[in-house]
């Protein structure tokens, strides 16, 4: 039999997808299964989206430009000003999701072996991107007891070597949700320019951000306008992440020139696509109030209730709508499948993502978990409620069996 690449084998798992058989057979069971594993928010697309979609009149739906539709560009400009970035029409390049945006990046300015540098947790496809790429993750790690802060500059330095080529951040992260503050990024630019790499920045939840702090983009940072490269979509920003419309945006002429070559090979973005992002730029500011209030509400329960089980820690997210949790368990990968293939309660079980899979460092995350608080508040009642159930019904069999 053909044998598949050694890419292939490489390549990893989903932390946040490789259980879905385990909730599929329970959900034949009869079991309802709570999903707390996957950023898909709850929240309605706004009626502008769907509307254009709706009354979309074509004879012919005909490809885009490989870098997206000037008309649609140029909207984007004005909506970077009103996040603090100066940006030109001509610096933006729609991507196939934020996804595509990644890939192109690294693909456009790494070289197979050359070293990426990222804060772990991490959001586990960059592992994906990187691999393909045939790229070194070099992680750098923070910790749950500072609430998954950006870890030291020292950290960074002993990092660094001739191979290094990047650093990227994910603001406010996934899954952490932790918001990297202007210090934190005025200390990233320091080490950028000092060593002449590029800095990404995966934005995707910039407005996403709560108890009155503020989002800085590395947009806004004149300084490192050869060095910043972000990457943006409007799946989280607007609940539409089915849409798969990203973008990559950068000053650094170079890059763009590079990075449209990539773009033609897989010739455009999804034309139904820019016709939901456009709309989506009509989106009227209350949306995004009304929104945010609703996400404060359910990490506040969320985080409160998982804090009150024995056992449980769980700093407070400064922004995004993951949050990340440390059980009273060994293998949050065992845990997490034994809630969906043995446990449940009142008829309920929780699907959560294993945290190993957000670390690129062996053995960590091992008892921590990602939650994605996308539910309504009723279904993260029960949810916790489960969960505490589950703890105390898995570490007595886990008593039972080494008895």
């Amino acid at each position: 039999m053909p044998k598949i690449s050694k890419k292939g084998e490489l390549m990893p798992p989903s932390p946040i997808r490789k259980l879905v058989p385990f909730a599929t057979e329970a959900k034949k069971r009869g079991v309802k299964v709570i999903h707390l594993n996957i950023g898909q928010p709850d929240i309605e697309t706004p009626h502008v989206v769907r509307d254009a979609i709706k009354n979309f009149d074509y004879k012919v739906l005909s490809y885009l430009n490989s870098e997206g539709s000037e008309k649609y560009r140029l909207k984007l400009v004005d909506y970077y000003k009103s996040v603090g970035a100066d940006i030109a029409a001509s610096e933006i390049i729609e991507t196939t999701g934020g996804s595509e945006a990644l890939l192109f990046g690294f693909m456009s300015v790494m070289d197979p072996d050359d070293e990426i540098i990222i804060p772990e947790p991490f959001y586990a496809n960059y592992n994906g991107f990187a691999t393909a790429g045939n790229i070194k993750v070099v992680p750098i790690t923070s910790s749950i007891e500072t609430g998954f802060a950006l870890p030291s500059i020292d950290e960074f330095e002993k990092k660094i070597t001739a191979k290094t080529k990047a650093i990227l951040i994910c603001n406010p992260n996934n899954p952490t949700g932790y918001l990297y503050s202007k210090e934190e990024l005025n200390l990233l630019k320091e080490i950028v320019l000092k060593h002449d790499l590029f800095l990404f920045a995966d934005e995707v939840y910039r407005e996403f951000v709560y108890d009155g702090k503020t989002h800085t983009s590395i947009l806004a940072m004149p300084e490192l306008a050869n060095h910043a490269i972000v990457v943006d979509s409007i799946s989280k920003r607007y609940s539409a992440c089915g849409a798969r419309l990203g973008a990559l945006i950068t000053k650094n002429k170079d890059v763009l020139s590079t990075v449209l070559k990539f773009a033609q090979a897989r010739l455009s973005s999804p034309t139904y696509s820019e016709v939901a992002a456009e709309a989506a730029l009509e989106t009227p500011a209350s949306y995004f109030e009304a929104v945010n209030k609703e996400y404060i509400s359910r990490r506040n329960l969320l985080v409160d209730l998982l804090n009150k089980i024995e056992g449980v820690l769980c700093p407070l997210p400064g922004g995004a709508f993951y949050a990340m949790a440390q059980l009273p368990v060994k293998d949050t990968d065992h845990f997490c499948q034994w809630m969906l293939e043995k446990f449940s309660y009142n008829g309920s079980t929780v699907m959560m993502a294993p945290a190993a899979g957000f670390y690129a460092t062996e053995g960590l995350g091992k008892n921590e978990v990602r939650i994605a608080y996308v539910l309504e508040l009723s279904e993260i009642r029960e949810a916790t409620e489960c969960l505490k159930n589950g703890l105390e019904a898995y570490k007595k069999e886990q008593l039972t069996m080494n008895n």
